[in-house]
C-alpha cells in the first residue's frame, strides 16, 4: 500500500475524532442541513438514477437488483425523513452504563464513545447511502463508502451534495473500484469495523479477506409459520405483506410453514392472494396436495429451496405436522434474521419467542417491519445476525462502544494487594 494512501486514511480517522467532540446539536445541525440539500437537489440525484437503472437494464441484470436500485420520489423522501428523524434522537455519545464506587474517592464509569472509522460496502441501494451517512454523522463515527458499481452515478451525486453542504465533509470517503475496497479491508488499526451488505458470496468475501471486525449478515431467509391456532384472514394478511410489500429486501419472507390442522384452510386463501401478484411458489408435497399439482405458478418443492434466498416473486411453503417441527426447520435452514409466528396461543408465542434464535423475532406481524426506521432507530446501517456488539437493524447503539473512565485521589494497588485497605464494589445510580 503507497504511502499516499496510509495518509489518506490517516487523515480520516483524525477527521473523525474531530466530529466526535463536536456537540451534538453541530451535529444535529449538519444533519437538518443535509435533508434540506436533499430535497432541494432531488432532481439532480434522479436523474442520476435514471441513467444507473438503464444501464441495469440494458446489461439485463435482476430485476431484484433494478429494483433495489430506483431512487425516486418515494424512496428519497423516505431516507430525508430519516435524517431529520436521527436529527431528533437523543444524542449516543457521553451516556454512562454503568457507574461504581470502587473505595472512597474512587470512581468507576463505563461511557460510550463513537468505534471510530467505518468501512460500508453496500450493493445497488443508493438510499442506504443517505442511511449510513446520517448515522455515522450523529454517532461522530467517520464513513467510508463503496457502493455497488450499478449505483455509481448515484452515489456520487449524493456525495457531492453532501460534500458541498457539509464543508466538504471530510470525515466521509468514497471508493470508487475493488481495489480500494481490497486496499480498505488491509487497513487494519486506521479502519475499525466492516459493514458490508450484499449477496452471500460477497459478505463472505469481505470476512474471509481481512482482520478487521466485520458486522453484518451474508442471508436474509426469513420464515413465517402459521400455527394451528392462526387467525386465517390474520395470517394471509400478514404472510402475504411479508413477501409481496417489497420482496427484494432482505427481511422479505422466503419460507411459508403451516401446521396441518390450518393448512386446509389457510393454503387456499394464500395461494390466491399470492397468484394476484404473480408469486411462483415452490410447495412440498402435502402443501400440493391442497393446491392441486396443475395450478399455475406453482412447482414442487426440492430441500434446496427452503435454503434460498429468492429476493423475488418467490417463496417456498411446507406444511409440518407440530410447532416443534416448525422451529426445528427454522433452526436448521434460517439465516437467524427474522421470523416470525402467526398465532392466536400465548403459551406458543412465549415458546417461538424463547426457542427460535433469531436476530427478529415477531408474532402476528409482518417481517417486514425489521428495519431500523420502523424501530424507531431514526434509520439503520444494516441488520446484523451477529451475537456480539450489535444484533438486528443496527441503528445509532450500534455504532458505538464503551470506555472506562475512573477517577481516583491518589489510590495505588499496593494499598489493596497488602490488605491495607478492601474494596467497596457499591454500583451508584446512573
Amino acid at each position: 500500500m503507497s504511502d499516499a494512501a496510509k495518509t489518506e486514511y490517516r487523515e480520516l480517522r483524525g477527521q473523525a475524532a474531530r466530529l466526535a467532540v463536536m456537540s451534538d446539536s453541530e451535529r444535529n445541525a449538519m444533519l437538518c442541513r443535509l435533508a434540506d440539500a436533499l430535497e432541494a437537489d432531488r432532481e439532480t440525484v434522479f436523474a442520476a438514477n435514471r441513467e444507473d437503472v438503464l444501464a441495469a437494464e440494458e446489461a439485463s441484470l435482476s430485476d431484484a437488483l433494478v429494483h433495489r436500485l430506483v431512487l425516486d420520489e418515494r424512496k428519497l423522501a423516505s431516507a430525508v425523513e430519516g435524517v431529520r428523524s436521527v436529527a431528533r434522537l437523543s444524542c449516543p455519545l457521553g451516556l454512562v452504563r454503568e457507574r461504581r464506587l470502587l473505595d472512597e474517592g474512587l470512581v468507576l464509569e463505563r461511557v460510550t464513545y463513537p468505534i471510530g472509522v467505518i468501512g460500508m460496502i453496500f450493493e445497488a441501494r443508493p438510499d442506504a447511502l443517505i442511511q449510513i451517512v446520517s448515522l455515522c454523522l450523529k454517532s461522530g463515527n467517520g464513513i467510508i463508502l463503496k457502493g455497488g458499481k450499478e449505483a455509481s452515478r448515484t452515489n456520487s451525486a449524493l456525495v457531492s451534495i453532501i460534500r458541498k453542504t457539509l464543508d466538504g465533509a471530510p470525515w466521509l470517503k468514497l471508493l470508487s473500484s475493488h481495489s480500494d475496497v481490497d486496499e480498505m479491508l488491509g487497513m487494519e488499526g486506521d479502519v475499525d469495523l466492516i459493514i458490508p451488505r450484499g449477496s452471500n458470496a460477497f459478505v463472505r468475501y469481505v470476512m474471509q479477506h481481512t482482520n478487521i471486525p466485520v458486522m453484518g449478515h451474508a442471508d436474509g431467509i426469513c420464515s413465517v409459520y402459521v400455527d394451528e391456532s392462526a387467525d386465517i384472514d390474520l395470517a394471509v394478511r400478514v404472510a402475504v405483506d411479508s413477501k409481496v410489500q417489497y420482496p427484494a429486501a432482505c427481511n422479505a419472507v422466503e419460507t411459508v410453514l403451516v401446521h396441518q390442522a390450518a393448512a386446509p384452510f389457510f393454503i387456499p386463501a394464500f395461494t390466491k392472494a399470492l397468484a394476484a401478484h404473480g408469486v411462483i411458489i415452490h410447495a412440498d408435497e402435502k402443501a400440493l396436495s391442497i393446491i392441486g399439482k396443475d395450478s399455475p405458478d406453482v412447482v414442487r418443492a426440492v430441500e434446496e429451496d427452503f435454503h434460498t434466498e429468492y429476493l423475488g416473486l418467490e417463496l417456498a411453503l411446507k406444511v409440518v405436522c407440530s410447532f416443534d417441527k416448525a422451529v426445528a426447520h427454522i433452526a436448521s435452514h434460517s439465516s437467524h434474521h427474522t421470523d416470525a409466528i402467526i398465532t392466536s396461543s400465548e403459551e406458543h408465542k412465549k415458546r417461538f419467542f424463547d426457542e427460535v434464535d433469531s436476530a427478529d423475532v415477531f408474532c402476528n406481524c409482518s417481517t417486514r417491519f425489521a428495519d431500523g426506521f420502523r424501530f424507531g432507530l431514526g434509520a439503520e446501517v444494516g441488520i446484523s445476525t451477529s451475537k456480539l456488539h450489535a444484533r438486528g437493524p443496527v441503528g445509532l447503539d450500534g455504532l458505538t462502544t464503551t470506555k472506562w473512565l475512573l477517577s481516583g485521589s491518589g489510590q495505588i494497588v499496593d494499598d489493596y494487594s497488602s490488605g491495607r485497605r478492601k474494596f467497596i464494589h457499591k454500583d451508584l445510580e446512573i
